[in-house]
């Protein structure tokens, strides 16, 4: 994470639906030309307008303080904020764009607001991006990667597996809401890929990673896992890994939400 982490102004550009349960969101501007990306699964804070005018209103950020300014803001005039991965990211002419995959997660019949946000935003619309850097984090002597993911890691994932080193070797298990949602990913030979769709709609998710974690043999102890996605998968899944020998220290968990 920066110590000094950085708000970034952007608008959107587009937006448009890569499968069934992702919109893709592309921002740009002059300012994200300077956005120091690192590939993996670099990621930000996101904030957009929520009142009416349209207006974005952003918190002050005093290196890595920026809560209390946000809070402090007036209700009516605070901007929505959500963690996001990139999911793209080019540099031209002195500009730049930014892409941002959302799962349309749906509450009690309806859009979440970031989901509602992405189908719908206006070409224009202002946003903004406070860099806070890669979580992914293995130590110098690993061997053997296990990645595991559901749908709201899927971005940090695809990002991960694109930049491991050329030899890297491991498995990587990622569940989806649907079989439509299972797009191409780059990644080394050595990484085996296994999709795990669930289909059937109201279907816990993160049963079907945890699962398929069960059933992998981990290399202890130069082995690293990076597990992410809804908080029981990330909790119980470090759990299950601990529990077969994997040193705490060289598992990177982080619970993105809750069913």
């Amino acid at each position: 994470m920066p110590a000094n982490p950085r708000m970034f102004h952007a608008r959107v550009a587009g937006t448009r639906r890569v499968s069934p349960s992702f919109q893709r969101i592309t921002l740009e501007s002059a300012d994200l030309a300077e956005f120091d990306w690192r590939g993996l699964d670099h990621w930000f804070r996101l904030f957009f307008p929520v009142a009416s005018d349209g207006g974005l209103r952003l918190p002050e950020v005093r290196g890595r303080l920026w809560w209390k300014s946000y809070l402090a803001i007036p209700e009516e005039q605070r901007p929505h904020c959500s963690n996001y991965t990139v999911a793209g990211y080019r540099r031209f002419d002195g500009r730049a764009e930014l892409d941002i995959d959302v799962v349309l997660h749906w509450h009690q019949g309806k859009l979440a607001r970031v989901a509602s946000w992405a189908v719908s935003a206006v070409p224009g619309s202002p946003v903004a991006l406070l860099d806070q850097g890669v979580l992914f984090d293995p130590p110098g002597d690993t061997t053997n990667y296990l990645l595991v993911a559901d749908e709201s890691g899927l971005p940090a994932l695809r990002g991960i597996l694109r930049d491991l080193p050329a030899d890297a070797v491991g498995t990587a298990i990622i569940e989806v809401p649907a079989h439509e949602d299972v797009l191409p990913v780059e990644a080394p030979e050595g990484v085996n890929i296994r999709w795990m769709p669930r289909d059937e709609p109201g279907t816990h998710a993160g049963v079907a990673a945890l699962r398929a974690l069960e059933a992998v043999e981990v290399a202890c102890p130069a082995s690293y896992a990076f597990v992410v996605g809804e908080s029981t998968l990330a909790t119980e899944g470090r759990r299950r890994l601990q529990r077969a020998g994997l040193a705490k220290e060289r598992i990177t968990f982080s619970g993105f939400w809750k069913a």
